[in-house]
């Protein structure tokens, strides 16, 4: 459907700009009528993609994304906008004004729109999941069941900003090692192959056997310098060999584990699988979600299929009239102290609150841990460097060493 920006103006005559979707201009005059606005001009945009969950994706979708910190910023601006007491359609078309991805723009006035013709908010925002998760839905839907809508904005705000933040901080802390990572085998990548046979001439005409560190320098690279594109199909076939096991219900859960396991990346991956699964199911709670719901929802979320397996079970057994503490503790991805105080919580009946203390301690433990690996990770990494780099000066060194000796 073709989506059309207007200039109108309002019942006080003020004007105003906004985007609206209508199958012809003269369908989107009507539509502006209809909701008290009157249009002074109607002209046809070149977004015109529609991220429904009935749509089709257009290849124009693979350069347009909603950022999370864009989606972060437009709920706390409706949270202020609504605790203000500003109505909803006022204060989405407040928000308008102020987006400035085309994307996120046409999908909000989408769903002012919707609002406009009688949905609930949760029903517009469902009809964009590829933007809006599950989470954010089902806490927008239990805030208008509760008629707190503007308390449960904040909170989703604030949950989407702890997730910013934390991603952030853990994408800051690994910057370094990534880029020094990627310069190292830039560098080593130029000597091997257009350094060393350059170099390499000056060892034809030794008539003797040269020595073994020089051989397999010599060979790797040459291997580098005439068969590059060999080792990058096995590269490229290697990833999408990966990357169809990984879509398959056994090799997603090899990965999951490998991913739980693995002594380096192992502990955080834990600690983030935990913050991850108290943080959304306290948010939820907090909300007004029933236990259950919020269970599934965090199932979908979680983003690893030990952990969603562990929280179906817990399902299982809730419903059965079993306490949220029972079934977990018979996981081994749930910490003995979080079982403690998943307990504790039930009992005091503060569970929502003891949920966020625990994504609090496990988050700063991930942030605490990310720093210390990458603060070992950085010296590590110049020393193997420096060890690769001291390899290939021996691997030269050592022919010319002996053609001087030859010489005496």
């Amino acid at each position: 459907m073709p989506v059309y920006e207007y200039t109108a103006l309002d019942g006080r005559g003020k004007n105003q700009n906004g985007i609206i979707d209508a199958d012809s201009p003269v369908m989107a005059r009507q539509k502006l009528r209809g909701s008290g606005i009157f249009p002074i001009e109607v002209k046809e945009t070149s977004i015109k993609v529609r991220l429904s969950a009935s749509s089709p994706i257009r290849f124009s979708d693979l350069f347009r994304r909603v950022r999370p910190s864009e989606l972060s910023a437009t709920t706390r601006q409706l949270s202020i906008l609504s605790g203000a007491g500003i109505p909803l359609v006022g204060s989405l078309d407040s928000i308008l004004a102020q987006i400035e991805n085309p994307l996120l723009k046409r999908i909000m006035a989408e769903v002012k729109d919707s609002v406009n013709e009688g949905n609930s908010l949760a029903q517009s925002l469902a009809r964009h999941p590829k933007v809006f998760s599950p989470i954010f839905i089902n806490m927008i839907r239990a805030g208008e069941a509760s008629g707190a809508l503007d308390l449960v904005l904040d909170r989703l705000a604030e949950y989407l900003e702890n997730q910013q933040a934390l991603r952030g901080r853990i994408q800051a802390a690994l910057a370094y090692p990534v880029i020094m990572l990627g310069v190292s085998i830039l560098v080593l990548y130029i000597l091997l192959t257009y350094v060393l046979p350059n170099i390499s001439g000056i060892f034809q005409g030794l008539g003797h056997t040269l020595p073994w560190p020089t051989l397999v320098i010599l060979g790797i690279s040459h291997f580098m310098k005439n068969f590059w594109w060999a080792l990058a199909i096995v590269i490229i076939l290697t990833f999408i060999i990966l990357r169809q096991l990984i879509k398959t219900d056994r090799g997603r859960a090899i990965l999951d584990e490998f991913k739980l396991r693995f002594p380096v990346i192992g502990p955080a991956s834990r600690r983030l699988a935990v913050a991850r699964f108290a943080r959304t199911l306290g948010s939820l709670l907090q909300s007004g979600v029933p236990l259950i719901t919020s269970l599934q929802i965090v199932h979908n979320i979680v983003n690893n299929v030990l952990v969603a397996r562990a929280i179906d079970q817990t399902i299982e057994e809730v419903q059965t009239g079993k306490s949220l503490s029972v079934p977990l503790s018979k996981s081994r991805w749930f910490p003995p102290v979080t079982i403690q105080m998943i307990h504790v919580g039930e009992q005091s009946g503060e569970l929502e609150k003891m949920l966020h203390k625990i994504a609090d301690i496990y988050e700063q433990e991930t942030e605490s841990y990310i720093m210390t690996l990458t603060s070992i990770l950085e010296p590590v990494m110049i020393l193997v460097m420096a060890g690769m780099v001291f390899f290939i000066i021996i691997s030269i060194v050592l022919p010319i060493i002996e053609m001087n000796q030859l010489m005496r």
